[in-house]
């Protein structure tokens, strides 16, 4: 399991647990399977934003399956 601090350890079609801009406060973590990639720099300290299946919007703070 690697953190989503990296974006190139992170594919589109993988399973990750992101955080939500409204669970921010909470640490909430919402799993699905990454779409799009939304951050276009290399690294962020915050984790690298996504956008899932679901339509769900936030940065990947644990990365499950890679597919590559």
């Amino acid at each position: 399991m690697a953190d989503g601090t990296r974006r190139a350890d992170i594919q589109i079609g993988c399973e990750v647990d992101i955080v939500l801009k409204k669970d921010q406060r909470s640490g909430d973590l919402t799993r699905g399977i990454v779409k799009r990639i939304l951050t276009k720099s290399p690294t962020h300290h915050h984790g690298i934003k996504v956008m899932l299946e679901d339509g769900d919007v936030g940065r990947v703070k644990v990365i499950l399956e890679e597919e590559f």
